[in-house]
């Protein structure tokens, strides 16, 4: 079920999505200092290609320096991509079949906000970050 969802969620929502995100991690690694949110942006990338079966996570050996690149990437791009998911969530709640995308779409705006500081895992691992 999440192989359908996952190839249903590529077409409507996917591609796009992850193009904002490329787009974020290619200016973001043009400069030396923020390359960690280049790298984490191409990561959120993946995610939100293929979100169905797999879930973010805290990472336990994110620090400080991690939150307070949070609130520079909330400031630069953040809001524009969670505004993104948002502005792509709302047309997928029309349609019976678009409901569970639209929800996955919500489900990503907390990871666009502040992706430093955290993991993504499978679901059926929830854990796997924590060495458990």
């Amino acid at each position: 079920m999440t192989t359908l969802l996952n190839v249903i969620w590529l077409v409507f929502a996917g591609a796009w999505l992850a193009l904002g995100y490329v787009v974020a991690g290619v200016l973001c690694c043009l400069l030396v200092i923020t390359i960690p949110f280049g790298i984490a942006s191409f990561r959120i990338a993946s995610y939100v290609l293929w979100p169905f079966g797999r879930t973010v996570v805290d990472k336990p050996t994110a620090g400080a320096w991690s939150t307070v690149g949070n609130v520079i990437w909330v400031l630069v791009a953040g809001i524009w991509l969670a505004a993104g998911h948002v502005a792509t969530a709302i047309p997928l709640f029309v349609s019976i079949i678009g409901i569970p995308m639209g929800i996955a779409n919500l489900k990503l705006i907390p990871v666009s906000l502040v992706p430093l500081g955290k993991e993504i895992v499978p679901t059926d691992r929830p854990f796997a970050a924590y060495g458990r």
